[in-house]
């Protein structure tokens, strides 16, 4: 066990790496009809969701940098699965130099980076609707760590259903 203090960008970065698990878990194996997927008239497809993340994504990289921007993405499920790790990556590369933040990081996670949290969760759960569950999983368990933002992932731990 570790007794060195966390600074909070290396919880932020964790945090990234978070995403990346959950989320390469609950975009993996899933495709084009998935993205489609609907549940009711003007609710959101899970393609829309997902180009919604890289956005945020893309708004906490500006936000951290000073530029802050916000850009609404058209969806296209194979290219924002792509966005989806390459703005974790840009995002996390910023963090961990010694670029200085513009943006608090308290601010960082209240805003873009748990916005994305809830919005994988979401994800999850069209996944489940749409007859493509995830299995669950103890993710206190899982092998996640901070740098590790790619789409490969560490397999899981213990999953159940």
């Amino acid at each position: 066990m570790s007794t060195a203090p966390t600074t909070s960008r290396q919880l932020l970065r964790h945090t990234l790496a978070t995403l990346a698990y959950r989320g390469g878990k609950v975009i993996r194996a899933a495709d084009a009809s998935f993205a489609a997927f609907q549940i009711r008239d003007r609710t959101r497809t899970p393609g829309a969701i997902l180009a919604h993340i890289g956005d945020l994504l893309d708004w906490g990289l500006a936000l951290a940098q000073g530029t802050p921007a916000w850009q609404d993405s058209p969806p296209s499920w194979e290219i924002d699965v792509r966005r989806f790790f390459d703005g974790l990556a840009r995002l996390d590369a910023y963090l961990a130099s010694d670029a200085p933040l513009a943006c608090s990081a308290e601010r960082l996670f209240q805003g873009p980076i748990a916005d994305a949290l809830t919005h994988i969760g979401q994800l999850a759960m069209l996944r489940r609707l749409a007859g493509l569950p995830v299995r669950g999983e103890n993710y206190l368990r899982a092998e996640i760590a901070a740098g590790r933002v790619g789409p490969d992932q560490a397999a899981p731990k213990r999953e159940f259903d």
